[in-house]
């Protein structure tokens, strides 16, 4: 069983479209999983609708709270309720992330525990996004990458496969972020546990609907979070070299 996550929050008007692309792949044994901040456009009222056609779950929260904190619950709630769910595939609700992608990422889990959907390979592309997004997205990537010693391209990119047990094994208590960074923090711990991560070229095109959720605090949220990150990993070191 693959099961997609998807967090919303006023996202009406992309659900439905987002539902009937990932049904439409004729992927085996697909679930959809709506992860709602409780939308004032009543997406969720939308998503249990769409459940009459198509495998659909709808997890209400009560109140908008952040990307990371719903992510995580989010995952406890699928490892939980979803034991035969081999595969989760986190992605966004606003079209950013091609459906179309699903089967390179799942093909290529055959050989990793997590597969990072990368605008930055070679391949990789981005489409519509403003030239200074587009620079404060690179110089992030860049900052967390040498900060944290890691080797990916693209570790701010929302749209992930995990394989099941690469998940479950995830600290899901010892996450702080509320924004994108959380994306950062989700691979470095997996990382760090020795799990296997590929990368594989996607192109992203930025929400032709709703409001973007990108914003200057959430730029210094990951800026501050990579620091402490980076901290904790030395002091982590110095602990076992001593």
């Amino acid at each position: 069983m693959i099961l997609i996550i998807v967090p919303t929050y006023n996202e009406r008007e992309n659900i439905s479209l987002l539902a009937e692309k990932i049904f439409s792949l004729h992927v085996s044994n697909v679930h959809l999983l709506v992860v709602d901040d409780n939308s004032p456009d009543g997406t969720a009222a939308v998503a249990e609708n769409l459940a009459n056609r198509y495998p659909i779950a709808v997890l209400k929260r009560q109140k908008k709270e952040g990307l990371g904190r719903a992510y995580c619950e989010a995952f406890r709630y699928a490892l939980a309720v979803f034991p035969h769910a081999t595969h989760i595939i986190q992605m966004d609700a606003d079209l950013s992330h091609d459906p179309a992608d699903i089967p390179l990422l799942l093909k290529t889990a055959h050989d990793a525990d997590l597969v990072l959907a990368s605008r930055y390979v070679p391949e990789g592309s981005i489409k519509n996004w403003h030239w200074m997004r587009k620079l404060v997205s690179r110089f992030g990537n860049a900052y967390a990458r040498w900060a944290l010693w890691l080797p990916y391209r693209d570790l701010t990119g929302g749209f992930k496969c995990w394989r099941r047990e690469a998940l479950a094994a995830l600290d899901l208590g010892a996450f702080s972020s509320l924004g994108y960074n959380f994306q950062i923090e989700t691979t470095y711990q997996a990382h760090k546990k020795g799990f296997r991560i590929h990368e594989v070229p996607i192109t992203f095109t930025e929400r032709k609907t709703g409001t973007s959720k990108f914003n200057i605090w959430i730029i210094l949220e990951s800026f501050w979070n990579v620091l402490k990150m980076r901290f904790q990993k030395e002091q982590f070191f110095d602990i076992n070299n001593a």
